[in-house]
């Protein structure tokens, strides 16, 4: 069985691959053209994985699951196909991810962090209240836009995967280790929670320019999710807003009923700080994430899209 990528200049169905963009454990990412000139990114199954029927059927069945998924904030799946053995799916292509961004600037200003970390949050809000969990927010799969907007991806193998397990038994790592909650990394049942874990991981990382935890020995990994606590945040970054802070180290909670109990929590406190500060007036939140005088968070909620507002503070 050949372990080769695909070269470019391959045809997938009506996709022609230019050039690769990357890979993963399970897939190829491709920049391709379609016939009529558009420009996509491709995603195609490694034949490991696509010579085993049981995966091959939950690739394709996720991919059309996400495909599913309409939201600003979610990768857009525009086509899903088989050809010669390869099995593949054609997605928007955007110009770079979060962790593209923190390759040139490890660690990021504070307004941009809370802009994107509502950005994701919103995104998995709305994925949150159709149970779906992603399983491996991380910044590979946090895409950014020409205009900024954050893109979340990779919905469909973090399902296939999932499901492949339970189905089969096979073991398969669910999650990157570096940003694997405690429970995931434990092979215990998850939640939305799970995500704000891996959410908390990634903006520990935009904020201080690495990851609270450490090792090339995944099992050390995984012990340090489960019973070591990250060092402050402020600690490596001294201008770091309180705040900010508290709502990091809240995400990193070891036990998912010390997090917040859902992303639209966790967007209602980001709303706020951006609402009563004048660095990131200019950031857009949600209008159904704005507080009201008096009234406290909430627990649960409808993610729904209700138009985005722009926050003009004088």
């Amino acid at each position: 069985m050949s372990t080769e990528s695909p070269p470019p200049g391959r045809r997938l169905g009506p996709y022609r691959l230019e050039r690769l963009l990357g890979q993963g454990g399970f897939a190829w990412v491709y920049a391709a053209e379609r016939e009529d000139g558009k420009r996509f990114a491709i995603k195609a199954l490694k034949p490991r994985y696509a010579s085993d029927p049981a995966f091959e059927t939950r690739f394709r069945q996720e991919a059309a699951f996400a495909r599913d998924l309409i939201h600003p904030g979610i990768i857009h799946i525009e086509d899903i196909g088989t050809d010669d053995g390869t099995s593949w799916f054609a997605m928007d292509l955007y110009p770079g991810s979060l962790a593209d961004r923190q390759a040139q600037e490890p660690t990021l200003p504070e307004a941009e962090v809370i802009r994107l970390a509502l950005g994701v949050t919103d995104a998995l809000a709305f994925a949150h209240a159709r149970n779906v969990i992603h399983r491996d927010i991380k910044p590979d799969n946090i895409l950014i836009g020409s205009d900024g907007r954050t893109v979340l991806t990779d919905f469909g193998i973090a399902r296939a995967v999932s499901g492949y397990v339970a189905a089969t038994g096979f073991a398969m790592t669910i999650g990157t280790p570096a940003y694997i909650s405690p429970e995931l990394a434990q092979g215990r049942a998850v939640d939305g929670r799970s995500d704000l874990y891996s959410l908390g991981i990634t903006l520990y990382r935009a904020v201080t320019g690495e990851v609270p935890f450490m090792s090339r020995d995944w099992f050390e990994l995984a012990r340090q999710h489960v019973e070591e606590a990250p060092e402050a945040p402020h600690l490596k970054r001294p201008d770091l807003s309180p705040r900010l802070e508290r709502i990091i180290l809240r995400l990193l909670a070891k036990h998912p009923d010390d997090r917040y109990p859902s992303a639209t929590a966790l967007a209602e406190d980001l709303a706020d700080i951006a609402t009563k500060n004048r660095a990131t007036r200019d950031i857009p939140v949600p209008a159904e994430y704005l507080k009201e005088p008096g009234r406290r968070s909430r627990s649960t909620g409808e993610a729904d899209k209700k138009g985005w507002w722009k926050i003009g503070l004088a």
